[in-house]
């Protein structure tokens, strides 16, 4: 996480492409969430069960099949993007939200380690507290043009 937002952020509409696991029930709620307060649309996305999802997986040296991660590829089509995961990819994604969301980027203060753990127990656990669908859930109509899903 050498980078400062500044040097990732592109400023285009759908610059950085969210990965997320497609079936997790805490993941399509923040989805949902995510969806709602992207006001610039930067974020463009894929579920790790699509072949895109598990391409982007691969380019950038992950496991497609680990679906216990959350990936946030920034400026995924241009030749400097970048990879972030785990609580790197959470940062991130709050920091591009703008306020009042950004304000958790303070966080980064934290060994990325102790975060990455909290992120591992939640990951553990979401399937069974929040619940799991037997296939990704499509998106509602005026959001479809921002998934690059099959």
């Amino acid at each position: 996480m050498g980078r400062s937002k500044a040097q990732v952020t592109s400023g285009l509409e759908g610059a950085h492409l969210v990965l997320y696991d497609g079936v997790c029930g805490l993941c399509n709620r923040l989805l949902q969430f995510l969806l709602q307060r992207d006001h610039r649309s930067v974020f463009t996305f894929a579920s790790l069960q699509s072949a895109a999802g598990k391409a982007m997986v691969e380019r950038f040296g992950g496991d497609p099949d680990e679906l216990t991660s959350f990936y946030v590829l920034a400026n995924y089509q241009a030749d400097h993007a970048r990879m972030f995961n785990r609580s790197g990819a959470a940062l991130f994604v709050l920091g591009e939200l703008g306020w009042p969301w950004k304000v958790a980027v303070v966080m980064r203060v934290l060994p990325a380690a102790f975060l990455d753990r909290i992120y591992d127990v939640v990951a553990r656990t979401r399937y069974r507290l929040f619940g799991r669908f037997e296939h990704c859930l499509t998106p509602q109509p005026e959001f479809q043009r921002r998934f690059i899903d099959d």
